[in-house]
C-alpha cells in the first residue's frame, strides 16, 4: 500500500456553537481526539493536526503523541489557510506520502470503518484518482487527495475548500457513501440532536 498521510482540519472558531468545537465531548472523547484517532486506526501515517482559533485551549487538553500539531496563524482567513498548513507540514515531515487524506473534526458520525474503505479504494486504483465521502447529494471530506492534486489544493484561497476541487468538470473521483456525513456541529442544537 501506497504510503498515506492524514490532515485533520481544526482550526475554527465555533463562532455560531458559542465554545470550541474541536473539545466538545463525544462518548468521553473531544472531537479532535475522535478524528486523530479514526485516522490512526485506519492507517494513516503521520497524522497532522491543523489548529487555529483556541489553539491554547486545544494544546492544554489535548495529548497529541505521534500527531504532529500545527498552527495555522491564518485561520480567520479561510479553511484553504488550513490546508496549505497542513500540506507544508505534511511535506516536512513525509515529503514521501503518496497522498493525504483530509478530514474534519466536526462529523461525528464517522467511523474509521468509511476511512478504512476510502483507503481501499484508492489503493485498489492503478492511477490514484481522488477517493471521497459521498453524503446528502455532494461529494465531500473526508477524502485522499492523491500528490499530484496537491498544487491545485495549495491554489485555493480564503474560504474555498477540497470541495472545489472535487467538483471540476472531467475530475475523475471515486465516490464512497459516508452514511450520516451531512450531520456536523455548527450549533447547540446539533449537539442536543446527537444526544
Amino acid at each position: 500500500m501506497r504510503p498515506l498521510a492524514a490532515i485533520v482540519l481544526a482550526a475554527g472558531a465555533s463562532r455560531r456553537l458559542g465554545q470550541p468545537k474541536q473539545l466538545l465531548l463525544r462518548h468521553g472523547e473531544t472531537l479532535i481526539g475522535r478524528a486523530i484517532r479514526l485516522a490512526t486506526e485506519a492507517g494513516a501515517a503521520p497524522v497532522i493536526a491543523v489548529l487555529g482559533a483556541h489553539s491554547d485551549r486545544i494544546f492544554r487538553a489535548v495529548a497529541f503523541d505521534k500527531t504532529i500539531p500545527v498552527v495555522n496563524d491564518q485561520w480567520e482567513q479561510g479553511i484553504a489557510g488550513s490546508i496549505h498548513a497542513g500540506l507544508n507540514a505534511l511535506d516536512a515531515a513525509a515529503p514521501a506520502a503518496s497522498s493525504a487524506l483530509i478530514l474534519g473534526c466536526d462529523q461525528p458520525l464517522l467511523t474509521v470503518a468509511h476511512l478504512r474503505t476510502l483507503i481501499e479504494g484508492f489503493s485498489a486504483q492503478t492511477v490514484p484518482p481522488i477517493v471521497a465521502s459521498s453524503y446528502a447529494g455532494v461529494l465531500g471530506i473526508p477524502a485522499i487527495f492523491p500528490r499530484f492534486v496537491f498544487t491545485e489544493l495549495l491554489d485555493l484561497r480564503g474560504d474555498t475548500g477540497a470541495r472545489a476541487v472535487l467538483m471540476q468538470p472531467n475530475r475523475p473521483v471515486v465516490a464512497i457513501p459516508l452514511q450520516g456525513g451531512e450531520v456536523d456541529i455548527d450549533l447547540p442544537a446539533d449537539i442536543e440532536r446527537l444526544e
